[in-house]
């Protein structure tokens, strides 16, 4: 069906020309929704699509098949300086791909009654989803950092015009930390550059020769990366900037930052620097493992002392964004696929527990778990959906991120032994302060230090993203099976640089 058909450019340029319009409304800012929705929507189906036609074992002579990609197209573009498009999905980038395209249009459809500067915003959001989807396509370095950077303004300006009362702060560090990270990356790209000396910014050119680096120039290239990525991820300590970004960030901003933005990082760890780099992951393989492990215990223990609904889940996604880097830090194919699907299944239920964060703040005026109490007795709807989102988040079977967290558990057991009971703590504290901010706002007796009179359950534009999300939750948890089976092949593909697969 799709022969001969450029869809992952089409993908892309969808929302760009929707943006373009969007922009340019002048007076009828007012349908600025509607025209995002409706380009966004276009490129959530012809990503669906992709993923249908997707070949889970393809052949070389499938359509669209080159190399260990699918869909795979290249045009010359700066040839003088080896610069072309070059664009391919494979089983870790299809999930994250398809996930860009949903978020974004669920996100548009959460923020249905923003007034203030409507075209603007969701202008914003669309040329968001265009840099995060040329991010997880790009095959070529220049591309990949063009679009890399492109995702930092939008987001700045959400922050920056639509955030909260410290909003200037917070945009700035998120700009500041995350800049200074790309700095990094950029080094680390140009070292692999002129280290490799083909001419050429193609990832799969560099790759084919840059596993043959000395393992000490593969080292410091892969520190820079890893600094550049993790940064983005957020590992700690270099993840200050997020609670700040998220808290003061509107609510389609939060579900962005951390649906989205928060698995470039990751992303760029598992496609660019392991797949590269395999001596100087190796290397520091354990760095990675106990950078994931802090991560993981330490934004697991400061969730303990968030009175602010919003901050708590910003914090907790440091935590689960550990287990990305746990995973990834085994080697190992399991490890390895839980990772990927990791970051999978924390973009549904981030998605949903920052949307509901904004439902709570709409409605009671606060997110301050102190202050609110009892609000299932007004608000049943919201207070079924926040507890589902925050069961899914703390790892309960049956749903998306229990395979992905118990698999990431499993691989750490085969590697380090007993060291895996470190993480472990983590999944305790993590029902301790999901389940008491549950049990604080949602239940017991009806809070007196807000008026709780006027409370009303959720819109239709807040309950049908959330719906959609947590239907996906469900499915995804009990058939973790439909995305392992895209993943695992082209895992096998990076673990024969490891001496497996």
């Amino acid at each position: 069906m799709l022969e001969g058909v450029p869809v992952l450019s089409l993908t892309i340029l969808i929302p760009l020309i929707g943006a373009f319009i969007t922009f340019s409304l002048g007076k009828y800012g007012k349908y600025a929704k509607y025209i995002a929705l409706a380009f966004s929507v276009g490129a959530l189906l012809l990503s669906l699509l992709i993923a249908y036609e997707f070949a889970t074992d393809p052949s070389p002579s499938a359509t669209g098949y080159h190399s260990d990609y699918q869909f795979y197209e290249e045009h010359a573009w700066i040839s003088t300086l080896g610069i072309n498009y070059i664009v391919g999905l494979d089983g870790i980038s299809l999930p994250l791909f398809v996930l860009t395209t949903l978020l974004c249009t669920l996100s548009i459809i959460f923020s249905w009654d923003t007034e203030k500067r409507p075209k603007e915003y969701f202008g914003l959001m669309l040329i968001l989803e265009v840099g995060v989807l040329g991010v997880f396509v790009s095959l070529d370095y220049f591309m990949f950092y063009v679009f890399w950077e492109v995702v930092l303004i939008p987001m700045y300006f959400m922050i920056g015009i639509w955030g909260g009362p410290r909003k200037d702060y917070a945009a700035i560090k998120f700009f500041i930390y995350t800049h200074v990270a790309s700095l990094a990356l950029l080094i680390a790209i140009m070292a692999m550059y002129f280290e490799a000396g083909l001419q050429t910014f193609s990832m799969e050119a560099i790759a084919g020769v840059s596993v043959d680096f000395a393992k000490g120039v593969q080292v410091a290239i892969f520190a820079a990366m890893f600094f550049g990525f993790g940064v983005k991820l957020p590992m700690v300590p270099f993840h200050t900037w997020l609670p700040d970004a998220h808290v003061e960030a509107p609510t389609a901003g939060s579900v962005l930052l951390a649906g989205l933005l928060l698995k470039m990082g990751g992303y760029g760890i598992i496609r660019v620097a392991m797949t590269s780099l395999p001596q100087g992951a190796d290397s520091l393989s354990v760095l990675m493992a106990v950078m994931g492990v802090v991560s993981i215990i330490y934004g697991a223990i400061l969730c303990l002392a968030q009175t602010d609904l919003k901050k708590m889940v910003a914090y907790s996604s440091i935590s689960h964004m550990g287990f990305v880097l746990l995973g990834f830090a085994t080697l190992g194919e399991v490890g390895i696929v839980a990772g990927v699907f990791q970051m999978f299944a924390h973009g549904l239920v981030t998605a949903v527990l920052f949307m509901m964060c904004g439902v709570v703040q709409h409605k009671c005026g606060t997110r301050l778990i102190p202050q609110l109490g009892g609000l299932a007795k007004r608000m049943p709807i919201a207070a079924a959906m926040i507890t589902i989102g925050f069961l899914a988040s703390l790892g309960l079977p049956g749903l998306v991120s229990f395979a992905a967290e118990f698999m990431v558990l499993y691989a750490t057991f085969a590697k380090w032994s007993m060291w895996v009971f470190v993480p472990i703590i983590a999944v305790a504290i993590t029902a301790a302060y999901y389940l008491w901010a549950l049990q604080k706002s949602m239940f017991g007796p009806m809070t007196d230090k807000i008026d709780t009179s006027h409370l009303k359950d959720v819109t239709w534009y807040e309950g049908v993203p959330v719906a959609i999300l947590i239907v996906l939750i469900a499915v995804f948890g009990v058939f973790p099976s439909l995305i392992f089976s895209k993943i695992t092949p082209a895992v096998e593909i990076l673990l024969r640089l490891y001496g497996g697969g």
